[in-house]
């Protein structure tokens, strides 16, 4: 069965939220169309759109996409044609014609009229013969439309893998430069502790002239200075989610919820470090750092 390739092949692969699958059968006179395409969605949300005659198949339509889909909002459309001549067919309705002639002939009686009903006049009367559309087999139809759903969800998921291997790519990418951003301001935060206390010690003997300058005072000045900028805990946890979300990204399947809560605490450090720079190269580190994870969240909404 497919469900194998479903749980297995797939489910190690980074699929976009976006994609698109058709797949068109045709077998003696019955013709089956299915079309798959899906957008972004926190949750798994599917539409599908098909004739009445097939919705006795749409639990296990849904149930067969569980293989291929986890999240996303996707729309179904499956067309069914059958061709054959002998699938209507002509039905005469005894019960219905006795009853008809029942009152006829009542009505003769009551207003003392000639009951001349015929044949032809009364197969005229109302649903005395009917067309009726003889029943499928259920389980030969249901082959062939779970034929057709897996082969477009197939091709629906390879569209979602190319998409969503770009998409890996890309943040790979980005989360390279992040990491630029992180060791810049990681080497720059001591420097400018020391230059603060180059500057100090400078506009201190400014004041004071040639008297001796009192270390303990000015060490505690630095000190409390350090400790305002200091942001050595945010980088560390910013540098363990950037290694957690790549290795997400290589280990690969559904991971577009948890990758978009550790994008959150990235955005989170970020604002926290850019509040605590007083250094003008810092802060323009720390701009761009947000400007890259907010574009790196916008493209894990895109995945599955």
């Amino acid at each position: 069965m497919h469900i194998t390739r479903g749980k297995g092949k797939y489910r190690i692969m980074i699929k976009s939220m976006t994609g698109f699958g058709r797949c068109e059968i045709a077998k003696g006179e019955r013709k089956i169309t299915v079309e798959m395409k899906s957008v972004n969605h926190r949750y798994m949300d599917v539409t599908i759109k098909m004739p009445k005659k097939l919705n006795f198949f749409e639990a296990a339509i849904r149930n067969e996409l569980k293989n291929y889909i986890q999240r996303g909002k996707v729309d179904i459309f499956i067309t069914y044609e059958d061709l054959t001549e002998s699938n209507v067919c002509l039905k005469y309705n005894k019960e219905l014609a006795a009853e008809y002639m029942g009152y006829l002939a009542q009505m003769a009686e009551d207003f003392s009229l000639d009951n001349d009903i015929r044949v032809s006049t009364l197969s005229r009367y109302p649903e005395v013969f009917s067309m009726e559309e003889q029943t499928a087999d259920e389980e030969e139809l249901w082959q062939l439309l779970a034929e057709a759903v897996r082969d477009a969800a197939d091709k629906f998921v390879e569209t979602r893998i190319r998409e969503g291997e770009n998409l890996k790519e890309d943040l790979l990418g980005k989360l390279d430069g992040m990491l630029a951003h992180v060791d810049f301001i990681t080497q720059r935060s001591p420097q400018i502790v020391a230059e603060y206390r180059q500057k100090l010690e400078e506009k201190v003997r400014e004041l004071i002239g040639d008297v001796q300058v009192d270390e303990s005072r000015l060490l505690t000045e630095v000190t409390i200075f350090a400790d305002k900028v200091c942001v050595d805990e945010e980088l560390v946890r910013l540098r363990s989610h950037i290694e957690t979300t790549r290795e997400n990204l290589i280990q690969g399947g559904s991971i577009g919820r948890k990758l978009d809560f550790i994008a959150q605490e990235m955005n989170r450090e970020a604002n926290t470090i850019l509040s605590k720079a007083n250094d003008l190269e810092i802060t323009n580190h720390a701009i761009e750092l947000k400007t890259e994870i907010e574009k790196v969240r916008e493209q894990i909404q895109n995945i599955e």
